[in-house]
Protein backbone atom coordinates (compact mmCIF):
# COMPACT_ATOMS: atom_id res chain seq x y z
CA UNK A 1 0.00 0.00 0.00
CA UNK A 2 3.09 2.22 0.87
CA UNK A 3 4.17 1.15 -2.32
CA UNK A 4 1.86 2.42 -4.70
CA UNK A 5 1.22 5.65 -2.72
CA UNK A 6 5.09 6.48 -3.17
CA UNK A 7 4.61 5.53 -6.98
CA UNK A 8 1.34 7.65 -7.50
CA UNK A 9 3.09 10.84 -6.02
CA UNK A 10 6.06 10.20 -8.07
CA UNK A 11 4.18 9.99 -10.69
CA UNK A 12 1.60 12.58 -10.09
CA UNK A 13 5.17 14.79 -9.69
CA UNK A 14 6.68 13.58 -13.03
CA UNK A 15 3.68 14.26 -14.70
CA UNK A 16 3.45 18.12 -12.90
CA UNK A 17 7.31 18.86 -13.83
CA UNK A 18 6.84 17.41 -17.34
CA UNK A 19 3.58 20.37 -17.76
CA UNK A 20 5.04 22.82 -16.11
CA UNK A 21 8.45 22.43 -18.48
CA UNK A 22 6.24 22.16 -21.57
CA UNK A 23 4.57 25.27 -20.80
CA UNK A 24 7.19 27.67 -20.05
CA UNK A 25 9.18 26.03 -23.01
CA UNK A 26 5.86 26.90 -25.19
CA UNK A 27 6.08 30.46 -23.50
CA UNK A 28 9.42 31.01 -24.19
CA UNK A 29 9.21 29.92 -27.78
CA UNK A 30 5.88 32.20 -28.24
CA UNK A 31 8.30 35.16 -28.05
CA UNK A 32 8.98 36.98 -31.50
CA UNK A 33 12.54 38.43 -32.30
CA UNK A 34 12.86 40.74 -35.58
CA UNK A 35 16.51 39.33 -36.32
CA UNK A 36 17.47 42.03 -39.45
CA UNK A 37 15.63 43.91 -41.81
CA UNK A 38 16.84 45.81 -45.11
CA UNK A 39 15.03 48.41 -47.30
CA UNK A 40 15.46 48.84 -50.89
CA UNK A 41 16.79 51.80 -52.37
CA UNK A 42 16.61 51.88 -56.38
CA UNK A 43 19.41 52.83 -59.16
CA UNK A 44 20.05 56.07 -59.26
CA UNK A 45 18.78 56.16 -63.00
CA UNK A 46 15.45 56.01 -61.13
CA UNK A 47 15.25 59.17 -59.39
CA UNK A 48 12.62 61.56 -60.03
CA UNK A 49 14.12 65.17 -59.41
CA UNK A 50 11.29 68.25 -60.08
CA UNK A 51 11.94 68.10 -64.41
CA UNK A 52 11.59 64.69 -64.25
CA UNK A 53 8.01 64.99 -62.68
CA UNK A 54 7.39 68.04 -64.52
CA UNK A 55 7.71 66.47 -68.08
CA UNK A 56 5.53 63.36 -66.45
CA UNK A 57 2.83 65.85 -66.43
CA UNK A 58 2.51 67.73 -68.90
CA UNK A 59 2.69 64.51 -71.14
CA UNK A 60 -0.64 63.79 -69.48
CA UNK A 61 -2.89 65.70 -72.66
CA UNK A 62 -5.92 65.24 -70.26
CA UNK A 63 -4.92 67.70 -67.99
CA UNK A 64 -5.91 71.62 -68.48
CA UNK A 65 -4.29 74.93 -66.73
CA UNK A 66 -6.70 74.59 -63.60
CA UNK A 67 -4.93 70.62 -62.98
CA UNK A 68 -1.38 72.11 -63.39
CA UNK A 69 -1.77 74.92 -60.61
CA UNK A 70 -3.59 71.92 -58.33
CA UNK A 71 -0.71 69.74 -58.80
CA UNK A 72 1.99 72.24 -58.47
CA UNK A 73 -0.15 73.18 -55.08
CA UNK A 74 -0.33 69.20 -53.95
CA UNK A 75 3.22 68.35 -54.77
CA UNK A 76 5.00 71.37 -53.19
CA UNK A 77 3.13 70.91 -49.75
CA UNK A 78 3.61 67.60 -50.08
CA UNK A 79 6.81 67.50 -48.17
CA UNK A 80 8.74 65.03 -50.82
CA UNK A 81 12.21 66.15 -51.96
CA UNK A 82 14.16 65.92 -55.06
CA UNK A 83 15.53 61.93 -54.41
CA UNK A 84 12.63 59.66 -54.38
CA UNK A 85 12.46 57.10 -56.53
CA UNK A 86 9.82 55.97 -60.05
CA UNK A 87 9.60 53.17 -62.08
CA UNK A 88 11.52 52.21 -65.21
CA UNK A 89 8.43 52.92 -67.25
CA UNK A 90 8.28 56.57 -66.59
CA UNK A 91 11.76 57.13 -67.64
CA UNK A 92 10.82 55.58 -71.03
CA UNK A 93 7.57 57.74 -71.42
CA UNK A 94 5.58 54.45 -71.00
CA UNK A 95 4.03 55.06 -67.68
CA UNK A 96 0.30 55.23 -69.86
CA UNK A 97 1.20 52.26 -71.18
CA UNK A 98 3.39 49.98 -68.87
CA UNK A 99 2.97 46.50 -69.58
CA UNK A 100 2.84 43.22 -67.29
CA UNK A 101 6.71 42.61 -67.71
CA UNK A 102 7.70 46.30 -66.07
CA UNK A 103 5.45 45.46 -63.34
CA UNK A 104 7.33 42.19 -63.07
CA UNK A 105 10.36 44.06 -62.99
CA UNK A 106 10.06 46.52 -60.44
CA UNK A 107 8.74 43.60 -57.86
CA UNK A 108 11.82 41.91 -59.23
CA UNK A 109 14.29 44.47 -58.49
CA UNK A 110 12.90 45.07 -54.94
CA UNK A 111 13.15 42.13 -53.59
CA UNK A 112 16.27 40.63 -55.12
CA UNK A 113 18.44 43.37 -53.38
CA UNK A 114 16.40 43.88 -50.23
CA UNK A 115 15.77 40.11 -49.46
CA UNK A 116 19.36 39.10 -50.91
CA UNK A 117 20.45 42.10 -48.77
CA UNK A 118 18.79 40.98 -45.46
CA UNK A 119 20.05 37.34 -45.87
CA UNK A 120 23.43 37.80 -46.28
CA UNK A 121 23.47 40.17 -43.44
CA UNK A 122 22.19 38.12 -40.67
CA UNK A 123 23.87 34.53 -41.99
CA UNK A 124 20.52 33.00 -42.83
CA UNK A 125 20.53 31.01 -45.80
CA UNK A 126 17.03 30.63 -48.22
CA UNK A 127 16.36 27.40 -47.03
CA UNK A 128 16.67 28.11 -43.47
CA UNK A 129 13.21 30.12 -44.13
CA UNK A 130 10.15 28.15 -42.59
CA UNK A 131 7.57 30.88 -43.38
CA UNK A 132 7.12 33.63 -46.12
CA UNK A 133 4.69 36.78 -46.18
CA UNK A 134 4.41 38.62 -48.97
CA UNK A 135 2.28 42.16 -49.17
CA UNK A 136 1.68 43.73 -51.84
CA UNK A 137 -1.87 45.43 -51.87
CA UNK A 138 -2.47 46.05 -56.13
CA UNK A 139 -0.77 43.43 -58.21
CA UNK A 140 -1.35 40.36 -57.85
CA UNK A 141 -0.01 37.76 -60.84
CA UNK A 142 -0.20 34.46 -61.39
CA UNK A 143 1.94 32.62 -60.18
CA UNK A 144 1.86 34.55 -56.82
CA UNK A 145 4.70 37.00 -55.73
CA UNK A 146 5.42 34.11 -53.06
CA UNK A 147 5.71 31.73 -55.13
CA UNK A 148 7.74 34.11 -57.56
CA UNK A 149 10.50 34.52 -54.42
CA UNK A 150 10.38 30.76 -53.57
CA UNK A 151 11.49 30.17 -57.09
CA UNK A 152 14.22 32.77 -57.38
CA UNK A 153 16.35 31.61 -54.27
CA UNK A 154 14.92 27.95 -54.23
CA UNK A 155 13.25 27.63 -50.81
CA UNK A 156 12.37 24.47 -49.48
CA UNK A 157 10.05 22.43 -50.95
CA UNK A 158 7.94 22.39 -47.52
CA UNK A 159 8.20 26.17 -47.01
CA UNK A 160 4.36 27.67 -45.84
CA UNK A 161 3.85 30.80 -48.14
CA UNK A 162 0.86 33.44 -47.47
CA UNK A 163 0.19 36.09 -50.28
CA UNK A 164 -1.31 39.13 -48.63
CA UNK A 165 -3.31 41.98 -50.99
CA UNK A 166 -5.17 44.72 -51.01
CA UNK A 167 -4.42 45.81 -47.25
CA UNK A 168 -2.64 48.84 -47.92
CA UNK A 169 -0.54 50.73 -46.04
CA UNK A 170 -0.37 49.19 -42.64
CA UNK A 171 -0.29 45.57 -44.22
CA UNK A 172 3.37 45.10 -43.00
CA UNK A 173 2.46 45.02 -39.42
CA UNK A 174 -0.66 42.79 -40.86
CA UNK A 175 2.37 40.66 -41.82
CA UNK A 176 3.75 40.75 -38.56
CA UNK A 177 0.72 39.72 -36.59
CA UNK A 178 -0.10 36.66 -38.74
CA UNK A 179 4.03 35.62 -38.23
CA UNK A 180 3.19 36.59 -34.42
CA UNK A 181 0.20 33.92 -34.19
CA UNK A 182 1.94 31.49 -36.09
CA UNK A 183 5.08 31.06 -33.49
CA UNK A 184 2.27 30.11 -31.12
CA UNK A 185 1.73 26.94 -32.31
CA UNK A 186 5.67 25.87 -34.05
CA UNK A 187 8.63 26.02 -32.41
CA UNK A 188 12.12 27.41 -33.80
CA UNK A 189 10.47 28.70 -37.15
CA UNK A 190 12.42 31.24 -39.15
CA UNK A 191 9.66 34.08 -41.06
CA UNK A 192 10.84 36.19 -43.70
CA UNK A 193 8.82 38.83 -44.72
CA UNK A 194 8.65 41.14 -48.08
CA UNK A 195 6.46 44.12 -48.30
CA UNK A 196 6.29 46.54 -51.34
CA UNK A 197 3.65 48.27 -53.44
CA UNK A 198 3.62 48.40 -57.29
CA UNK A 199 3.71 51.54 -59.01
CA UNK A 200 3.99 50.48 -62.17
CA UNK A 201 0.86 49.12 -63.24
CA UNK A 202 -1.50 51.60 -60.94
CA UNK A 203 -0.37 54.67 -62.44
CA UNK A 204 -3.15 57.23 -63.03
CA UNK A 205 -3.41 58.74 -66.32
CA UNK A 206 -6.29 60.64 -65.94
CA UNK A 207 -7.34 64.33 -64.59
CA UNK A 208 -10.04 63.45 -61.88
CA UNK A 209 -8.00 65.14 -58.89
CA UNK A 210 -8.75 62.66 -56.23
CA UNK A 211 -7.15 60.21 -58.14
CA UNK A 212 -3.71 62.53 -59.26
CA UNK A 213 -2.84 62.90 -55.10
CA UNK A 214 -1.67 58.89 -55.22
CA UNK A 215 0.61 59.63 -57.99
CA UNK A 216 1.84 62.19 -55.93
CA UNK A 217 2.41 60.90 -53.20
CA UNK A 218 3.35 57.42 -53.83
CA UNK A 219 6.81 56.37 -55.04
CA UNK A 220 9.21 52.88 -55.52
CA UNK A 221 10.55 50.80 -52.47
CA UNK A 222 10.14 48.01 -50.35
CA UNK A 223 11.60 45.98 -47.34
CA UNK A 224 12.74 42.37 -46.07
CA UNK A 225 12.36 41.19 -42.67
CA UNK A 226 13.88 38.51 -40.60
CA UNK A 227 12.08 37.06 -37.83
CA UNK A 228 12.17 33.90 -35.08
CA UNK A 229 11.00 32.84 -32.37
CA UNK A 230 13.91 30.69 -31.80
CA UNK A 231 15.28 31.01 -27.84
CA UNK A 232 18.93 30.36 -29.52
CA UNK A 233 18.93 33.51 -31.57
CA UNK A 234 17.06 35.76 -28.89
CA UNK A 235 20.76 37.83 -28.39
CA UNK A 236 21.45 38.31 -32.73
CA UNK A 237 18.18 40.43 -32.72
CA UNK A 238 17.77 44.27 -33.13
CA UNK A 239 13.64 43.80 -32.06
CA UNK A 240 11.54 42.01 -29.85
CA UNK A 241 7.51 42.72 -29.91
CA UNK A 242 5.71 43.31 -27.03
CA UNK A 243 2.51 44.35 -28.34
CA UNK A 244 0.16 44.17 -31.60
CA UNK A 245 -3.17 46.05 -32.13
CA UNK A 246 -5.20 46.13 -34.94
CA UNK A 247 -8.58 48.36 -35.49
CA UNK A 248 -10.83 48.04 -38.48
CA UNK A 249 -13.82 50.92 -38.94
CA UNK A 250 -16.71 49.56 -40.87
CA UNK A 251 -18.84 52.22 -41.98
CA UNK A 252 -19.15 53.35 -45.71
CA UNK A 253 -17.16 56.60 -44.93
CA UNK A 254 -14.42 55.44 -44.10
CA UNK A 255 -14.39 52.57 -46.61
CA UNK A 256 -14.73 54.35 -49.63
CA UNK A 257 -12.23 57.20 -48.35
CA UNK A 258 -9.38 55.37 -50.26
CA UNK A 259 -10.35 53.52 -53.03
CA UNK A 260 -9.27 51.72 -56.29
CA UNK A 261 -11.77 52.45 -59.13
CA UNK A 262 -12.38 53.90 -62.45
CA UNK A 263 -13.00 57.45 -63.70
CA UNK A 264 -15.61 58.71 -66.14
CA UNK A 265 -13.09 58.11 -69.16
CA UNK A 266 -11.87 54.62 -67.80
CA UNK A 267 -8.93 55.25 -66.26
CA UNK A 268 -8.10 53.17 -63.26
CA UNK A 269 -6.50 54.43 -60.01
CA UNK A 270 -6.50 55.23 -56.88
CA UNK A 271 -9.56 57.55 -55.12
CA UNK A 272 -8.47 59.94 -51.78
CA UNK A 273 -11.57 61.70 -50.76
CA UNK A 274 -12.11 64.04 -48.10
CA UNK A 275 -12.78 62.01 -45.48
CA UNK A 276 -9.84 60.05 -45.60
CA UNK A 277 -8.39 62.43 -42.70
CA UNK A 278 -11.05 61.89 -40.63
CA UNK A 279 -11.48 58.29 -41.02
CA UNK A 280 -7.57 57.74 -40.23
CA UNK A 281 -8.29 59.93 -37.00
CA UNK A 282 -11.13 57.78 -35.89
CA UNK A 283 -9.10 54.36 -36.74
CA UNK A 284 -6.15 56.05 -34.75
CA UNK A 285 -8.48 56.55 -31.76
CA UNK A 286 -10.12 53.14 -31.81
CA UNK A 287 -6.08 51.74 -31.97
CA UNK A 288 -5.18 53.30 -29.52
CA UNK A 289 -7.37 53.57 -26.87
CA UNK A 290 -6.86 49.43 -26.76
CA UNK A 291 -2.97 50.04 -27.08
CA UNK A 292 -2.81 52.70 -23.97
CA UNK A 293 -3.90 50.38 -21.30
CA UNK A 294 -0.60 47.68 -22.22
CA UNK A 295 1.28 50.25 -22.36
CA UNK A 296 1.63 53.21 -19.93
CA UNK A 297 1.96 53.36 -16.81
CA UNK A 298 -0.31 52.96 -13.90
CA UNK A 299 0.09 56.98 -12.99
CA UNK A 300 -0.24 57.62 -16.95
CA UNK A 301 -3.74 55.70 -17.32
CA UNK A 302 -5.39 57.24 -14.00
CA UNK A 303 -4.51 60.73 -15.26
CA UNK A 304 -6.27 59.98 -18.82
CA UNK A 305 -8.91 58.86 -16.61
CA UNK A 306 -9.12 61.81 -14.79
CA UNK A 307 -8.91 63.74 -18.22
CA UNK A 308 -12.11 61.96 -18.88
CA UNK A 309 -14.06 63.08 -16.13
CA UNK A 310 -12.91 66.78 -16.51
CA UNK A 311 -13.98 66.67 -19.99
CA UNK A 312 -17.69 65.43 -19.61
CA UNK A 313 -17.29 68.48 -16.45
CA UNK A 314 -16.39 70.43 -19.48
CA UNK A 315 -13.43 71.56 -17.32
CA UNK A 316 -10.38 72.71 -19.50
CA UNK A 317 -7.00 72.77 -18.27
CA UNK A 318 -4.66 75.68 -18.07
CA UNK A 319 -4.31 77.28 -21.41
CA UNK A 320 -8.19 76.30 -22.76
CA UNK A 321 -6.61 72.55 -23.99
CA UNK A 322 -8.25 69.76 -22.94
CA UNK A 323 -5.92 66.68 -20.95
CA UNK A 324 -4.92 63.97 -23.71
CA UNK A 325 -3.06 61.23 -22.93
CA UNK A 326 0.85 60.76 -22.72
CA UNK A 327 2.46 58.25 -24.68
CA UNK A 328 5.58 59.60 -24.07
CA UNK A 329 5.41 58.28 -20.61
CA UNK A 330 4.96 54.69 -21.70
CA UNK A 331 6.76 55.10 -25.48
CA UNK A 332 10.77 56.12 -26.37
CA UNK A 333 10.00 56.39 -30.15
CA UNK A 334 7.22 57.37 -32.78
CA UNK A 335 7.11 55.50 -36.27
CA UNK A 336 4.57 57.25 -37.98
CA UNK A 337 3.65 55.91 -41.51
CA UNK A 338 4.95 58.65 -43.81
CA UNK A 339 1.44 58.68 -45.95
CA UNK A 340 1.80 62.62 -46.62
CA UNK A 341 2.50 66.17 -44.72
CA UNK A 342 -0.55 66.24 -43.35
CA UNK A 343 -0.69 62.82 -41.93
CA UNK A 344 2.44 62.79 -39.97
CA UNK A 345 1.79 66.30 -38.94
CA UNK A 346 -2.29 64.84 -37.86
CA UNK A 347 -0.97 62.31 -35.89
CA UNK A 348 1.91 64.12 -34.26
CA UNK A 349 -0.50 66.50 -33.02
CA UNK A 350 -3.36 64.42 -31.90
CA UNK A 351 -0.20 62.42 -29.22
CA UNK A 352 1.50 65.84 -28.50
CA UNK A 353 4.54 64.93 -30.33
CA UNK A 354 7.44 67.35 -30.98
CA UNK A 355 9.66 68.27 -33.88
CA UNK A 356 12.58 65.78 -32.97
CA UNK A 357 9.66 62.87 -32.58
CA UNK A 358 8.21 63.41 -36.49
CA UNK A 359 11.94 64.27 -37.69
CA UNK A 360 12.44 60.23 -38.94
CA UNK A 361 8.57 60.17 -40.47
CA UNK A 362 9.20 63.32 -41.67
CA UNK A 363 13.07 62.86 -43.44
CA UNK A 364 11.17 59.63 -44.62
CA UNK A 365 9.27 61.42 -46.73
CA UNK A 366 11.51 63.84 -48.05
CA UNK A 367 13.93 61.37 -49.35
CA UNK A 368 11.87 58.51 -50.36
CA UNK A 369 8.24 59.81 -50.49
CA UNK A 370 5.25 57.70 -48.97
CA UNK A 371 6.27 53.93 -49.38
CA UNK A 372 3.63 52.75 -48.74
CA UNK A 373 3.60 49.30 -46.09
CA UNK A 374 7.38 49.64 -45.92
CA UNK A 375 7.52 53.40 -44.99
CA UNK A 376 7.88 52.11 -41.27
CA UNK A 377 10.71 50.18 -41.59
CA UNK A 378 12.56 53.13 -43.63
CA UNK A 379 11.27 55.20 -40.42
CA UNK A 380 12.74 53.02 -38.21
CA UNK A 381 16.41 52.33 -40.34
CA UNK A 382 16.09 56.51 -39.72
CA UNK A 383 16.53 56.12 -36.12
CA UNK A 384 19.28 53.57 -36.56
CA UNK A 385 21.26 55.63 -38.74
CA UNK A 386 21.05 58.37 -35.60
CA UNK A 387 22.01 56.05 -33.41
CA UNK A 388 19.04 56.85 -31.59
CA UNK A 389 17.79 53.22 -30.79
CA UNK A 390 18.84 52.22 -27.27
CA UNK A 391 18.81 48.94 -25.40
CA UNK A 392 15.45 48.51 -23.48
CA UNK A 393 14.33 51.17 -25.67
CA UNK A 394 10.36 51.21 -26.72
CA UNK A 395 9.69 51.70 -30.26
CA UNK A 396 6.22 52.37 -31.56
CA UNK A 397 4.96 51.70 -34.83
CA UNK A 398 1.82 53.38 -36.76
CA UNK A 399 0.37 52.05 -39.91
CA UNK A 400 -2.49 53.38 -41.67
CA UNK A 401 -4.31 51.45 -44.61
CA UNK A 402 -7.18 51.57 -47.27
CA UNK A 403 -10.47 49.70 -45.22
CA UNK A 404 -10.46 51.71 -43.16
CA UNK A 405 -7.39 50.53 -40.62
CA UNK A 406 -4.91 51.53 -38.16
CA UNK A 407 -2.42 49.23 -37.08
CA UNK A 408 0.26 49.59 -34.05
CA UNK A 409 3.11 47.22 -32.49
CA UNK A 410 5.23 48.12 -29.98
CA UNK A 411 8.90 46.72 -30.26
CA UNK A 412 11.58 46.85 -27.32
CA UNK A 413 14.87 47.57 -28.88
CA UNK A 414 17.13 44.15 -27.82
CA UNK A 415 20.69 46.03 -28.28
CA UNK A 416 21.92 49.44 -29.40
CA UNK A 417 21.31 49.52 -33.20
CA UNK A 418 23.59 51.40 -35.35
CA UNK A 419 23.43 49.98 -39.07
CA UNK A 420 23.02 52.66 -41.65
CA UNK A 421 21.95 50.46 -44.13
CA UNK A 422 20.08 52.14 -47.07
CA UNK A 423 20.82 56.29 -45.22
CA UNK A 424 24.04 55.21 -45.73
CA UNK A 425 25.44 57.77 -48.16
CA UNK A 426 22.86 60.43 -46.87
CA UNK A 427 22.23 60.46 -43.26
CA UNK A 428 25.04 62.97 -42.34
CA UNK A 429 22.67 65.97 -44.92
CA UNK A 430 19.36 65.30 -42.41
CA UNK A 431 17.70 66.80 -41.54
CA UNK A 432 18.63 69.61 -43.73
CA UNK A 433 17.97 73.37 -42.57
CA UNK A 434 15.16 73.89 -45.33
CA UNK A 435 12.84 71.71 -46.65
CA UNK A 436 12.37 73.91 -49.81
CA UNK A 437 10.60 72.54 -52.57
CA UNK A 438 12.14 73.58 -56.10
CA UNK A 439 8.71 73.06 -57.95
CA UNK A 440 7.52 76.46 -56.65
CA UNK A 441 10.84 77.71 -58.21
CA UNK A 442 10.62 76.07 -61.59
CA UNK A 443 6.79 75.87 -61.85
CA UNK A 444 5.50 78.59 -59.82
CA UNK A 445 4.93 80.93 -63.20
CA UNK A 446 1.73 78.73 -63.77
CA UNK A 447 0.41 80.58 -61.18
CA UNK A 448 0.89 83.97 -63.02
CA UNK A 449 -0.49 83.24 -66.17
CA UNK A 450 -4.00 84.21 -67.63
CA UNK A 451 -6.13 80.99 -68.08
CA UNK A 452 -7.13 82.60 -71.26
CA UNK A 453 -3.38 83.24 -72.75
CA UNK A 454 -1.99 80.23 -71.54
Amino acid sequence: MEFLLILSITLLTYTVTIFIINKLNKMRHQNCYLLDYACFKPSDEFKLPTNICGEVIFRNKLLGFDEYRFLLKVIVNSGIGEETYGPRSIFRGEEATATLDDALFEMDECFEHSIGDVLANSGVKPTDIDILVVNVSMFAPEPSLASRIVNKFKMRDDIKIYNLSGMGCSASLIAVDLIRRTFMSQLNKLALIFTSESITPNWYSGNRRSMMLPVCLFRCGGCAMLLTNDPKRKNQAKLKLKHIVRAHLSHDEAFSSAFQKEDELGHTGMSLNKYLLKAAALALMQNLKSLAPKVLPVTELVRFVMAGIYERCNIRTRGGDRISVNFKAGINHFVIHSGGAAVINGVGKSLNLSDWDLEPSRMTLHRFGNLSASSVWYILGYMEAKKRLKKGHKVLMIGLGAGFMSNSCVWIVNRDLKDEGVWKECIDQYPPKLLENPFMKMYGWINDQDIKIF
